[in-house]
């Protein structure tokens, strides 16, 4: 069976679409992260939305975010450990990770919180005033709004 999708047709015929033929393309050749950390991504208005990444065992300090054009790099690297203790059972991991959110144009990231394990990201989108939708004026003569009857010129309420 075959899984491929050959985008090629599409390219040809689209201008400006290559990043999003890059992703879909990517995705189809398996280049899906891990899944580590794990993270939710919500949706908290029109405009903003908050990634929440679980990095248990990390402290702030050892978490990079790195924001650049239209993708969000968040990096964690843990520090060794002075601990001479043996550990009985370590599940919580604490192996270095890379995740990388692809941000639409306007993302901007806006601040970000550690808090129980957890790295909250908030995302806003700014859409620059050239950009939104404005409103044209008509020019032109105004509407006929006057009726010319054979007595004179009368106004129609």
């Amino acid at each position: 069976m075959r899984t491929n999708f050959d985008f090629a047709p599409f390219r040809r015929s689209t201008v400006g679409f290559d990043r999003l033929f890059d992703l879909l393309e990517s995705g189809t050749r398996g280049e899906i992260a891990d899944g580590y950390p794990p993270f939710d991504i919500a949706r908290e208005s029109e405009d903003s939305y908050l990634i929440t990444l679980a990095v248990a065992g990390f402290r702030p300090d050892e978490i990079e975010i790195i924001a650049q054009q239209n993708q969000l790099t968040v990096t964690g690297k843990r520090a060794e450990d002075t601990d001479e203790g043996q550990y009985l059972h370590r599940c919580i991991t604490t192996r270095p990770f890379e995740r990388r959110f692809q941000l639409a144009d306007f993302v901007e990231v806006r601040s970000a919180e550690f808090q129980n394990g957890l790295l909250s990201i908030a995302l806003q989108r700014v859409v620059p005033e050239a950009m939104k939708p404005r409103k044209i004026a008509i020019e032109g003569s105004p509407a006929n709004d006057r009726l010319e009857g054979p007595k004179g010129d009368r106004e129609v309420a």
